[in-house]
């Protein structure tokens, strides 16, 4: 089975509530390798690489009702991993 590649956008509130650190918590637990970003505009960048069932589950916990601060929307898109990650770091 390929690894894929997650990207997704979460909009809300979603910068300065620890965030980021939670979803690299998740990502780790999964055994998922990417980031977490802060963007200027407010949303929050979640590139994540693994088996796309343990990106699905990250995804369906980035929009579960237990993350921190407020979560309105997440889009997002699949490709194939790149493979050029390593770790879960928050930027």
């Amino acid at each position: 089975m390929k690894d894929e590649r997650l990207t997704a956008w979460v909009h809300g509130l979603v910068q300065g509530v620890g965030f980021r650190w939670w979803t690299r918590s998740r990502a780790l637990e999964l055994g998922l390798v990417g980031h977490a970003t802060n963007h200027a505009d407010g949303r929050v960048l979640v590139i994540a690489e693994g088996p796309r069932e343990h990106l699905e589950a990250l995804l369906a916990l980035l929009r579960g009702d237990r993350t921190p601060g407020r979560v309105t929307l997440v889009v997002e898109s699949w490709d194939t991993a790149r493979g050029d990650l390593t770790g879960f770091v928050e930027r």
